[in-house]
């Protein structure tokens, strides 16, 4: 018996973020938070090579990477409360829906560097984690290039176990073949790697995050 469904596009609010559903009118305010060569340069977009050259190659970009169909909802990252409250800070993606094997993949991610290291991602995660689980998925992949250290070892943070590295897995936007390091949590992990999501958050009190200046 399939039990996932697709969950309905509703905001997710959390204390320091809030998702919304992505909207082209989004796409200004991600280009300048996210088309920088230090987001592209860990593997985003097909990686350093993907960087868009201006605010119209980024439109383009934007359009494609984030589009939403009945197997994707991409949302737009932005911060809740403080000085920066309802800035864009980034953007992901819940998609490859496989209903009838509860299976789905959160992926297509980036922040603006001035706030990597904080509670966004942390935060990012666990609501997108407890929709899946909500909505009666049993497993979300997360997944990064082999080599982008960075992401490995935020993802491993989170509490995601890892399943394996597909050699040769994707093409990046150099032409070169990227090996991916999958990682997945399954819903008997969720309780434990929920916990330890809400105890990182917890750490960080109740102030706002603010975007470094600078970064």
């Amino acid at each position: 018996m399939v039990t996932a469904t697709r969950p309905s596009d509703d905001d997710l609010v959390g204390r320091f973020i809030r998702l919304s559903p992505f909207d082209i009118a989004d796409i200004p305010e991600l280009y300048r938070a996210l088309c920088r060569p230090e987001v592209f340069a860990g593997g985003y977009g097909g990686g350093p090579e993907g960087l868009p050259a201006d605010a119209v190659a980024y439109d383009a970009f934007a359009r494609s990477y984030y589009s939403a169909d009945e197997s994707a909802m991409p949302w737009t990252v932005r911060l809740r409360g403080g000085p920066d409250d309802g800035r864009v800070v980034g953007a992901t993606k819940l998609g490859d829906f496989d209903l009838p094997n509860e299976s789905t993949h959160i992926g297509w991610t980036a922040y603006d560097p001035g706030v990597w290291g904080t509670a966004v991602n942390p935060e990012a995660k666990l609501l997108l984690l407890d929709l899946a689980f909500r909505n009666g998925f049993g497993r979300v992949k997360i997944q990064a290039d082999a080599i982008n250290t960075r992401s490995r070892a935020a993802i491993e943070r989170l509490g995601a176990r890892l399943d394996g590295v597909m050699r040769r897995h994707k093409r990046r936007a150099d032409g070169s073949w990227r090996d991916s390091a999958v990682y997945s949590v399954v819903i008997d992990e969720w309780p434990e790697v929920r916990a330890g999501l809400e105890a990182r958050l917890a750490a960080y009190g109740d102030r706002p995050v603010e975007v470094r200046p600078g970064a």
